[in-house]
């Protein structure tokens, strides 16, 4: 059955997981918690990585409760329809999972002492992914040919809507001592030093050992390996791993391997056109 997208407040969602009461609920009636902590990211920048980080920074490196936990229990997205329903099990300090933009997000968030972690990542790697997440997950309306799903991404014609205003909304927050933004690029290169500063952050303080135990669960063989952590465990109905691979390759720069010489033209003037009143230098670029 062909997928249909709702607009809520200039972003597309999809009906089933999403619905205007559940998104009305996120943005104005649920209430934040000082000790929260949100993962905030547009859709396949390393969201699942970042939760199996935080599940095994509260348990401090002991990865009993990832193998025994399924990772949208341990860190439910707050928006939708099901994670409304699986919050309340959460136990404080909880961590949270959301793809709102900025301009929809929770606005008790703003008069609390929550933090957020907000995850970036090359949009030539994440439309990539999105390519072939789409063909799995069914809250995803077909994403047709590659070169029709390229143009549609660049255009916000897709779920979530544009990567660009998703990025510059959070960007706002940039400076501020309740927000911290680290890139999938810098998780990749170095893991520990990310790790490191994550706990930095959170004013989490936990042994070498510690730490050590929370690189190697982390790592992408680690949670690929982890049915609590894989998405195995989701329903045909919800995802059909038949088309994919929910845990695909976790690696940096794989558009190389599906963008022509064009189309990276192509892209690289639409992104320096969206996003030169950003003032900003992202790992990426630097790569």
């Amino acid at each position: 059955m062909a997928v249909e997208y709702f607009m809520y407040k200039g972003v597309k969602f999809s009906p089933g997981s999403y619905s205007e009461e559940s998104l009305n609920f996120a943005e104005n009636e649920f209430q934040v918690q000082d000790d929260d902590v949100y993962i905030v990211t547009y859709p396949k920048s390393g969201t699942n990585w970042m939760i199996e980080i935080l599940s095994l920074l509260k348990t401090n490196g002991d990865p009993n409760w990832c193998n025994n936990v399924p990772i949208w229990l341990r860190s439910p997205w707050y928006e939708t329809v099901e994670g409304q329903s699986q919050i309340k099990d959460v136990t404080p300090p909880r961590v949270l999972t959301s793809h709102l933009h900025y301009h929809i997000f929770a606005k008790s968030f703003f008069t609390s002492k929550a933090k957020i972690i907000y995850i970036m990542r090359n949009p030539k790697d994440i439309l990539v992914s999105l390519f072939h997440f789409s063909k799995m997950l069914h809250l995803y309306r077909d994403p047709g040919s590659f070169n029709e799903f390229f143009e549609d991404f660049l255009q916000g014609n897709v779920l979530y809507s544009s990567w660009f205003d998703h990025v510059k909304g959070w960007m706002q927050l940039k400076t501020s001592k309740n927000f911290f933004y680290i890139t999938y690029e810098e998780l990749h290169q170095d893991i520990r030093g990310s790790v490191e500063r994550v706990c930095e952050f959170l004013g989490k303080e936990l042994s070498e050992a510690q730490i050590d135990s929370v690189v190697r669960n982390a790592s992408f063989t680690a949670m690929k390996e982890n049915k609590m952590s894989n998405y195995s465990l989701i329903p045909q109905s919800f995802m059909d791993q038949s088309k994919g691979s929910f845990m695909r390759k976790g690696t940096v720069g794989d558009w190389k391997n599906h963008f022509t010489v064009a189309q990276n033209e192509y892209f690289e003037e639409i992104y320096h056109e969206k996003m030169k009143d950003l003032n900003m230098k992202f790992f990426w670029e630097q790569c």
